[in-house]
């Protein structure tokens, strides 16, 4: 049975949707930090029937409880999604993840491998911010906890998320603007889960002990996490392929959705 709400983990509550089919295989969709579980709205309906879609907002995020703390960190955060899964008595799944929701989901799968049969990787990384990004990224959240998504901020939030061509695009001006609408709507109580995402530690001396089948997928218009960075985490991975896509940024679920979707759920099925 469908179910859309909020569910206490860990001293917090993490709003999820989930289809509920128990007979259907579960995908357990992470989304990217400044957007929320409706980045996998298309995914969804490409998958219904087929798949049980089970999407998360993480703490601080989406309509999820926040936090006092000043910062969320990736850790803390798959802590969340490992005791969720348990609480949904869910022990085995496909993960979709994009972007933060990598970082989440190599956690994860370094630490609970019973969780996860295969992983699809989206505009994602293992590094953590190279000293000269992390300073400007470091900027960026706290002009965000001055003055919110407006004007230069949102911009730059904007040119992260998604690639030039994409914004250039007239075809896909309906996306841009949906987003950029969402993004802006965001309130500076998202700084303590920027600050985790951009705070975050290595997680390439995880990766060798992540043997499950998996997919990265990575835009070569990627500003965030460039293409170098998804090649080396597919090479360290022990079973990966990897899909680079020209013209397309940070967000391949987002900038195109059609081709992106029918990949993920091929790799789904064969796994």
């Amino acid at each position: 049975m469908k179910t859309a709400g909020r569910i206490a983990v860990a001293g917090g509550e993490l709003h999820v949707d989930d289809t509920g089919e128990a007979d259907l295989v579960p995908v357990v969709c992470l989304h990217s930090l400044f957007l929320d579980h409706r980045q996998f709205d298309a995914f969804a309906a490409a998958a219904s029937g087929q798949l049980r879609i089970i999407r998360p907002d993480f703490r601080g995020q989406g309509r999820s409880s926040g936090a006092v703390r000043d910062i969320i960190t990736v850790e803390s955060c798959a802590g969340d999604i490992q005791a969720l899964l348990d609480k949904l008595g869910v022990t085995e799944a496909h993960f979709l993840v994009s972007s933060m929701g990598g970082d989440v989901g190599l956690r994860v799968a370094a630490h609970r491998p019973d969780l996860i049969r295969s992983m699809v990787i989206t505009g994602s990384s293992a590094r953590a911010e190279p000293p000269g990004q992390l300073r400007e990224f470091l900027q960026w959240v706290e002009d965000v906890g001055k003055r919110g998504f407006t004007d230069d901020v949102l911009r730059t939030t904007m040119r992260i998320m998604l690639g030039e061509t994409t914004l250039r695009d007239p075809a896909k001006r309906d996306v841009v603007d949906l987003w950029t609408a969402r993004i802006a709507a965001l309130k500076p109580g998202l700084k303590p889960a920027m600050a985790g995402v951009i705070r975050r530690r290595s997680a390439l001396d995880l990766l060798e002990d992540i043997t499950v089948p998996a997919l990265v997928i990575s835009g070569e218009e990627c500003i965030a996490r460039p293409s170098t960075w998804a090649k080396e985490l597919a090479a360290s991975l022990p079973d990966a392929q990897l899909w680079m896509m020209s013209e397309i940024g940070h967000s391949p679920l987002l900038e195109e959705p059609d081709l992106v979707n029918q990949r993920v759920l091929a790799f789904f099925r064969e796994h």
